[in-house]
């Protein structure tokens, strides 16, 4: 594959602060990424790189090959980008608004998706910006956003003030783009957002990317959480107990958790347990994340 995003060693300073610091990201063609970090990570500053409306300090940056600062509106009409935080024309209808971005993006409001669009948002396209939410300005940013076909689209904490079904409306529409081949580059805090629809993660720290793969490759990080409904013979718990991890029993019922690399040996002890029954909970992208950022959390207390 052709990578649309390609970062390498990237820094950003602002005076003698280094938003970004060696950050190394690759987004390739066809694929969703997710790009996760807490707020303060670099997420944006990042994006605003790739948009070229900062110019890195260092390290080396191409969209679609080429630096994002030079003739940066001509790699903008390849993408969509759609900010956490969209601010509009106030004495425009929100119809209006979506037909001013799509005709600025050299569409045409009547060869768009636009009406399906408004209409699986749950829209009102005739009230005015300055009467609406944060939640509908966002979804004059997304419609106008999805309305057309292009190579990349962008979001940058998208789902911010949506309610959970216009959330897995957002999600859908990323599918849907995805398979008709577009890249999209997705970041978030929102981890159960990205789980559902990226093929691959980067998560960032620091201003330097940490991890990058597949939620299968990134959770052989993490322990899977195991609960048995039964208090175990002690000689069978004492034999877990040189395996398994955070092993605890309480109201008759023994849990602990198992790295992967240990689940074939932890499966056979168990098996010669006779156990009746067993509840396997996998890792989640949160405790992945959580892992990652407990190191911050404990030197920032």
């Amino acid at each position: 594959m052709t990578a649309v995003v390609r970062a390498r060693g990237l820094e950003k300073r602002f005076g003698s602060f280094r938003a970004l610091d060696g950050l190394d990201l690759e987004v390739e063609a066809g694929e969703v990424h997710g790009f996760l970090g807490p707020n303060g990570a670099g997420k944006s500053t990042t994006i605003r790189v790739l948009l070229g409306l900062y110019r890195s300090s260092g390290g080396e940056v191409q969209l679609f090959g080429r630096r994002p600062w030079v003739r940066p509106a001509e790699l903008h009409r390849r993408l969509a980008y759609v900010p956490g935080d969209v601010t509009l024309w106030p004495s425009l209808t929100g119809g209006e608004a979506i037909d001013l971005l799509i005709r600025l993006r050299g569409g045409s409001a009547v060869h768009s998706d636009r009406e399906r669009l408004i209409e699986a948002f749950d829209f009102d396209p005739t009230a005015r910006i300055r009467t609406l939410s944060k939640g509908n300005r966002q979804k004059v940013a997304l419609i106008a956003a999805f309305a057309l076909p292009v190579e990349l689209y962008i979001f940058d904490e998208p789902t911010s003030g949506l309610d959970p079904l216009m959330a897995r409306r957002f999600q859908a529409e990323v599918a849907r783009v995805a398979a008709r081949g577009s890249s999209v580059l997705l970041s978030s805090h929102i981890l159960a957002e990205v789980e559902e629809v990226a093929d691959r993660l980067s998560l960032i720290r620091r201003g330097r990317r940490v991890e990058t793969g597949t939620l299968a490759e990134l959770r052989h990080l993490t322990r899977a959480e195991y609960e048995v409904p039964a208090v175990l013979d002690q000689a069978v718990c004492e034999r877990l107990r040189g395996v398994v991890h955070e092993f605890a029993e309480s109201e008759g019922r023994t849990r602990f958790t198992v790295e992967a690399a240990d689940t074939a040996t932890v499966l056979a002890l168990l098996a010669e347990a006779r156990i009746t029954g067993l509840t396997v909970r996998p890792p989640s992208l949160e405790e992945l994340f959580l892992r990652h950022y407990r190191d911050d959390r404990q030197g920032a207390a």
